[in-house]
């Protein structure tokens, strides 16, 4: 086998290797992050000033603190993971959002707001 021909596959193969692990470590820092916002993110649940919308992200429902930053950076977080996901899978990050949502809804406590599929939100 010629000699370049082998170093072109090793060095495909180390840059696709290096992709790989660069995306799982940012996963793992993702996971870490939405670990840190849980309390916060249940507090403001319980209040009602955010609630779980129908694409599996949470949304404002009454200005509440900080509750903007804290959905801004949940969202960001969420959609990186359904992007990986949806990759992974072969669907789409939207499919993989929602989803998600109806295990939320399945699993939320009494009191926190949801979104249905058709968009109307109600307190479970």
């Amino acid at each position: 086998m010629n000699p370049n021909f082998t170093r072109l596959l090793l060095a495909i193969f180390l840059m696709f290797f290096a992709a790989t692990l660069t995306r799982a470590e940012d996963l793992n820092t993702v996971r870490a992050r939405m670990e840190q916002r849980i309390g916060q993110l249940d507090n403001l649940k319980m209040s009602g000033a955010i609630g779980e919308n129908n694409r599996g992200l949470v949304e404002v429902r009454a200005a509440a603190g900080d509750a903007a930053s804290v959905v801004a950076a949940e969202n960001a977080d969420r959609e990186t993971v359904y992007a990986e996901l949806a990759r992974k899978t072969g669907t789409s990050a939207d499919q993989v959002g929602r989803a998600r949502a109806r295990q939320i809804a399945a699993n939320s406590a009494n009191g926190v707001w949801l979104q249905d599929d058709g968009g109307k939100w109600y307190q479970k």
